[in-house]
């Protein structure tokens, strides 16, 4: 959810951001790359450097909805509520 938050982030800051360790959960991220739920590319850095970076997928965006959906429906975030009880 946070790369969805986000559009998208490279390697480090993902792990970072979802509180993960770059070498031992790396396959988590793999994972969900194989399942098709994030999208991973390199962007050039540099001459000879590349970065890896992620975004969420279409498939990835539609199950986040499904779950977020609902769930802020019942508890909607603070910035959202506050915009919703000013009108």
């Amino acid at each position: 959810m946070k790369l969805n938050d986000y559009g998208e982030l490279n390697q480090s800051q993902l792990m970072s951001y979802c509180g993960l360790n770059n070498v031992k959960h790396k396959p988590i991220i793999d994972e969900l790359v194989e399942k098709g739920l994030i999208i991973r590319f390199e962007e050039p850095w540099g001459e000879q450097n590349r970065i890896i970076k992620y975004r969420v997928s279409e498939k990835g965006k539609e199950i986040v909805a499904s779950i977020l959906e609902p769930y802020e429906l019942l508890f909607p975030r603070s910035e959202k509520k506050k915009h919703e009880d000013s009108r």
